[in-house]
C-alpha cells in the first residue's frame, strides 16, 4: 500500500467497512443471543466505551504525530518488538478476513448458490481483491465512499420499512439474563468496533492529520448507531433468532420488506450491497497487512505480494470443513481476538510508549 493520503470522510468510511462487514453475518445474532431483551442497553453501554476508547487512542498518539502502532513499537522495545506486533498485526487481519469470508460465501451459497462449490465463490472474491489491490488504494476508499452511505441508508430502511411487524415489548426486562451477563459479559460485544484496529495505522495516510480526534469518534459514534440499528430490527421482530442457527440474520429482515405487489423480494438488493461491502473489506484488509510487511522487511514493490496475500486468504478460507467450523470461529474465537488486539494490545502499547517517552524527556532535563 503506497502512503496515498486519506480524507477525512475517507478515513471514517473505511473504518466503518469492518463494522458493517462483521455485522452482515452472524455478530447481531450473538450479541442477541447473550443480552436477549437487554441488547439495546448493552450496546449503549459498549458504544460508550468503544468510543471513550477510540477518542483516549487519539490522545496517545498526539506525543508520536505522524506515526502508527509500528513506529510505536520500534520506538518502545526496538525492531524485535516492531517485527513482533507486525506479525500479530498481519495475522490478525488475514486469518480474521479469511474465516469471514468462508463464512459468508457460505451463507451466499446456501441462500442463491445451493449446487455451486464454495470454492468457486470464494474464488470470484479472491479475483475481485488481487484485481483492487493492483489500484492505487484510492479506488477502493473511492468505492467505500459510494458503498457505506447506501449501507447506512439501507440499515435505515430496513428499521423503518419494518416497524409495523415490531413488537417493542421485546425490550422488557430491561437487563434481559440478569446485571452480570448485561454490563461483565456484555462487554464481549465490544467486538462489534473491530474497526479500531484500523486506527492504529491511520495517522500516517491521513490528509488533515489534525482531524484524526474527528476521524475516531465520528467512525466510533456512526459504528454505534448502526449496530444499536441493526440488533434492534432483529430484537424487534424475530424471537426465533436467538435460539436457533439462523444464517445472515439481518438477511431475514430484508424479505419482510414488500411494497405492494410490484416492489417485493428486495432482499436481493440489499445482498449485492453487502457482497460489495465485503469485497471492499478483504481489500483494506490485505492492503493494510501488505503496508505492515512492506514496512518490516523494507520491500519496495508490493506487486509481488498481491497474488501471495490473495492465495493464502484463499488456503486459510478453506481450512475449515464446513460452515459449523467458520462459525465457531466467528462466535467463540473472533471476538475474544478482535478485544485481545484492539484493546489490550494496541492500546497497551500506546500507554506504555507514552509513559516511557516521559520518563525518557524527564531523564533528559538537567
Amino acid at each position: 500500500m503506497s502512503k496515498s493520503k486519506i480524507g477525512t470522510v475517507e478515513a471514517v468510511m473505511l473504518i466503518l467497512t469492518i463494522v458493517i462487514s462483521s455485522t452482515i453475518l452472524s455478530l447481531p445474532k450473538e450479541i442477541l443471543s447473550l443480552n436477549r431483551s437487554a441488547s439495546i442497553l448493552n450496546l449503549l453501554y459498549v458504544s460508550i466505551i468503544a468510543i471513550t476508547i477510540s477518542v483516549l487512542i487519539y490522545k496517545l498518539f498526539k506525543k508520536f504525530p505522524g506515526s502508527d502502532i509500528i513506529d510505536i513499537s520500534e520506538f518502545l522495545g526496538g525492531k524485535v518488538l516492531k517485527n513482533i506486533v507486525g506479525i500479530i498485526f498481519i495475522a490478525y487481519f488475514i486469518i480474521t478476513s479469511s474465516i469471514l469470508l468462508r463464512s459468508f460465501c457460505e451463507s451466499l451459497k446456501i441462500i442463491y448458490f445451493p449446487t455451486t462449490n464454495v470454492l468457486f465463490i470464494i474464488l470470484m472474491f479472491i479475483i475481485t481483491i488481487c484485481i483492487a489491490n493492483r489500484l492505487d488504494f484510492n479506488a477502493t476508499l473511492k468505492a467505500n465512499l459510494i458503498i457505506i452511505p447506501i449501507v447506512l441508508v439501507s440499515i435505515i430502511f430496513i428499521f423503518f420499512t419494518n416497524m409495523n411487524k415490531f413488537i417493542p415489548q421485546k425490550i422488557f426486562p430491561i437487563l434481559g439474563t440478569g446485571f452480570f451477563n448485561t454490563f461483565v459479559l456484555g462487554l464481549t460485544n465490544l467486538a462489534s468496533f473491530g474497526g479500531i484496529a484500523y486506527l492504529y495505522f491511520l495517522p500516517p495516510f491521513l490528509k488533515e492529520p489534525e482531524k484524526f480526534k474527528k476521524i475516531a469518534f465520528s467512525s466510533s459514534l456512526i459504528s454505534a448507531i448502526y449496530i444499536i440499528l441493526c440488533v434492534a430490527t432483529l430484537l424487534f421482530m424475530f424471537s426465533y433468532l436467538l435460539d436457533t442457527n439462523e444464517i445472515t440474520p439481518l438477511y431475514n429482515a430484508t424479505r419482510y420488506i414488500e411494497f405492494g405487489t410490484f416492489f417485493q423480494r428486495l432482499d436481493s438488493i440489499f445482498l449485492s450491497i453487502w457482497i460489495f461491502v465485503f469485497a471492499c473489506y478483504l481489500s483494506i484488509a490485505s492492503k493494510f497487512s501488505m503496508y505492515i510487511l512492506k514496512k518490516l522487511t523494507h520491500i519496495h514493490s508490493k506487486k509481488p505480494l498481491i497474488d501471495i496475500f490473495g492465495l493464502l486468504i484463499l488456503a486459510i478460507a478453506l481450512l475449515p470443513k464446513n460452515y459449523a467450523v467458520s462459525e465457531t470461529f466467528e462466535t467463540n474465537v473472533y471476538p475474544y481476538l478482535v478485544i485481545a488486539i484492539c484493546f489490550f494490545l494496541g492500546l497497551g502499547l500506546l500507554v506504555f510508549a507514552n509513559l516511557y517517552k516521559k520518563k525518557k524527556t524527564q531523564m533528559n532535563q538537567p
